[in-house]
């Protein structure tokens, strides 16, 4: 069983980064990959939410930036170093890498793990947004697929973890939000 899950993961694998190997998605997926490229939108979303999003905004602001810094400290420095599991583009000679290599691990995939995180706990405190979220983070998490960088599992892998800690934080919000309710009711005009 487990060597056929091995199989399956290598021929998704192959499928992303060879069958479908192309220019234009060498282009688009080195991009999206690219924590730079979207980093600015969740800087910008954010002071939108600290600004003009109310007491919500600003309660889900600060959870996001927890959120965020739980997940990647917790994928990169404990989840890894348990694992230890080498990239493709480490452990297989014929992987394409338009990037190049790193020398770092690859289970669980921290863009997944966070960029799930993310969309999830903004799908469920924002519904309207959840589709737009959920595509970011599905088209991040391939590009690493793609880029030979990461196994569909370890995409897998991190995408239910952050599933799973998205969903946590946004039950936090919901408690610290009565909690702030509760000590600083709003005024009415």
């Amino acid at each position: 069983m487990i060597e056929a899950l091995k199989q399956l993961d290598l021929t998704v694998f192959y499928f992303f980064n060879h069958t479908l190997s192309c220019g234009v998605l060498d282009s688009f997926f080195s991009f999206i990959t690219n924590v730079r490229h979207w980093f600015p939108v969740y800087i910008i979303a954010l002071l939108y939410l600290t600004i003009k999003g109310g007491r919500k905004g600003r309660i889900a602001a600060v959870l996001v930036l927890l959120l965020v810094a739980t997940t990647d400290q917790l994928g990169a420095k404990v989840i890894k170093e348990i694992f230890q599991r080498l990239r493709p583009c480490n452990a297989l000679s014929d992987v394409l890498t338009p990037l190049g290599c790193t020398g770092t691990f690859s289970f669980p995939s921290n863009h997944a793990l966070n960029n799930f995180g993310v969309a999830i706990f903004f799908s469920i405190l924002y519904p309207k947004v959840k589709w737009y979220l959920i595509t970011a983070a599905s088209l991040i998490a391939i590009s690493r697929v793609y880029l030979g960088l990461h196994y569909p599992s370890d995409i897998l892998g991190g995408a239910i973890l952050g599933i799973g800690f998205g969903y946590l934080f946004a039950l936090l919000y919901t408690q610290v939000e009565k909690f702030v309710n509760e000590k600083y009711p709003l005024k009415e005009p």
